[in-house]
């Protein structure tokens, strides 16, 4: 059996699975996202002599000791023969596998990190599709290899069409940008809550869109599921893809027992299926799927089971209660399988567990009206929703003062982005059916919090972002909502620059950004200020920029402005 493994996993199996063309774009991707900031040519380099070593071990070398290495050891011993790589020597002195962890850490999406994109003339790009797969690859060291061809393939049509034209390839990098921080989120659950919470993710996410297949089914695409998200976590990009492939397969197969509404997806280019799948709408649930789960509750022999096959019997509960809540998001699905663990947990200590089940149940079951109230506290009110053109104007100053409270040590920037994310989110979701809503704010919310508790791990921001992030994954969301005012935050001195303004401030742009640093830097200062008093600043800021923009001398009334303004800055 291990000798069936390794050859089914070695080199030379995965270039005759993969053909030549793909492998080696595979293996550009792969050295393009560990080696950022190295040439095009020394990736080209790498990725041709990995692809001769394949070649020749698929036709014939299989005996070869380097034909059997496992794949990550290949790529990683293929960088670290290479000259002038400085940054990587002390990954190179590593052990397999902290040698991977090593080199893993060092993969950096900051944006600034690497220059941005550039739009080649079109000589170059009709020529030459590796360097755009490279140039891709390096920016996103975080996204998985199937995702970059796949936009590669769409990049390649498109230069077909205008070769010779005003074409340009960065057309889909909005969306791969996307596509990274969901996968870099995918893999943070992953390294920080471990296989378990992300089999239960992914197992209410499958039991929504499938809701007519059966456990075992949506089970064993679960296992499949983790199992690819591993190999993609670990940066084995060949096993990723491998992986991906055969769930495409499996899917797609085994369509008519899944789901009506894949039928398309299955019929595009293998490269462009798993997107389209994610993408579907859920599909319809059987018609004759009772609306209660009484078994789960009200069965005698309840207990028996959760004690001999805990794992399984929580899975089957969310399982059951997923397919049955397609408007629900994951994330509560996961709450309300926790809340559902804590009740057996708890009744079946006692005398009589079947009373204490059928009390406790309104407990799980408060999703319907406080739970989902909660989830949208951040993004959506009732007034908002209904006129979601207004939201991102009227949300931006309550959620900065909120975001701003709990978080003060993020930098001005940081802050700008995250609410910005925030507030994009909630006036994309407002605008949904009520169906629609929940899912779509809370799963979106999520992957500013994945991304601000990555930022944690590198910096760390506060003790209560710290227990948030670290505690439990279901209730991140809620738990950072109920985040006060950061009491060990010492707040900012009002020092001549805090409040300065220039004749710059007279441009549209310049006006949104130092609005905003204007605000954040208020709340740093004065933690306690009130919704009213941040209005009142506004209006004030806004009546002086309107007054020097009208002045001769801008720059000597924005001193002389802002010189009366933070002489009444006490804000009591």
């Amino acid at each position: 059996q291990k000798v069936f493994d390794e050859e089914k996993n070695s080199i030379g199996q995965h270039f005759s699975q993969l053909q030549e063309n793909n492998f080696k774009a595979i293996a550009m991707i792969m050295f393009a996202q560990y080696v950022q900031g190295g040439t095009f040519g020394k990736a080209v380099k790498m990725a041709e002599d990995v692809t001769d070593l394949a070649k020749r071990c698929a036709a014939a070398a299989r005996d070869n000791p380097d034909c059997l290495k496992p794949l990550d050891r290949i790529f990683l011993d293929t960088i670290c023969r290479e000259e002038n790589l400085p940054r990587f020597t002390d990954c190179c002195a590593k052990k397999d596998p902290e040698r991977n962890d090593c080199f893993l850490s060092l993969k950096n999406a900051s944006r600034g990190f690497i220059s941005p994109f550039e739009r080649p003339n079109a000589e170059v790009a009709c020529k030459n599709h590796s360097h755009f797969i490279y140039e891709v690859a390096r920016r996103h060291p975080f996204l998985y290899a199937p995702t970059i061809l796949s936009v590669a393939i769409r990049y390649d049509e498109m230069m077909k069409n205008c070769c010779g034209s005003a074409a340009d390839p960065t057309h889909n990098l909005e969306e791969l940008k996307e596509d990274g921080l969901r996968q870099e989120h995918t893999c943070g659950i992953l390294k920080k809550f471990g296989e378990r919470t992300l089999k239960a993710l992914k197992l209410a996410q499958i039991s929504q869109k499938f809701p007519k297949a059966d456990f075992v089914t949506v089970n064993k695409l679960v296992m499949d599921i983790a199992n690819m998200h591993k190999d993609c976590c670990r940066g084995d990009m060949l096993d990723c893809m491998h992986d991906r492939e055969e769930i495409l397969h499996y899917v797609c197969t085994n369509q008519e027992m899944l789901s009506s509404k894949i039928k398309k997806c299955c019929e595009k280019p293998l490269l462009q299926r798993s997107e389209c799948i994610v993408n579907a709408e859920n599909d319809d649930k059987p018609a004759d799927l009772s609306p209660h789960i009484r078994e789960f509750i009200k069965d005698k022999g309840i207990c028996e089971r959760f004690a001999q096959e805990k794992d399984k019997h929580l899975a089957r509960f969310l399982y059951e209660y997923s397919r049955r809540h397609p408007e629900f998001s994951a994330q509560m699905l996961l709450r309300i399988g926790k809340g559902y663990e804590d009740l057996l947990t708890e009744c079946c200590k006692t005398s009589a567990p079947d009373d204490c089940c059928s009390r406790g149940v309104g407990a799980v079951g408060l999703h319907t009206t406080y739970q989902w109230i909660q989830a949208c506290d951040w993004l959506c009110t009732h007034s908002s929703c209904d006129n979601s053109s207004n939201y991102y104007k009227a949300q931006l100053i309550p959620v900065w003062k909120n975001f701003t409270k709990k978080m003060p040590q993020l930098t001005s920037a940081e802050l700008i982005k995250f609410t910005k994310q925030m507030t994009t989110i909630g006036s994309k979701c407002c605008q949904l059916s009520q169906d629609k809503l929940l899912p779509c704010a809370e799963e979106n919310l999520d992957l500013v919090l994945g991304e601000i508790c990555r930022r944690h791990l590198t910096d760390p921001i506060n003790a209560g972002v710290c227990h948030c992030c670290s505690s439990s994954y279901a209730l991140r969301r809620p738990c950072m909502g109920k985040l006060e005012i950061d009491e060990n935050y010492v707040p900012l001195s009002l020092t001549p620059g805090l409040f300065t303004f220039h004749e710059e401030l007279c441009t549209i742009e310049e006006e949104k950004l130092q609005h905003k640093k204007m605000l954040i830097n208020l709340i740093k200062y004065k933690p306690q200020i009130t919704q009213e008093q941040l209005t009142s600043v506004t209006a004030a800021f806004t009546a002086m920029r309107e007054q020097c923009c009208k002045e001769e001398n801008r720059e000597a009334c924005f001193v002389k402005e802002v010189s009366l303004s933070t002489g009444t800055l006490d804000l009591s």
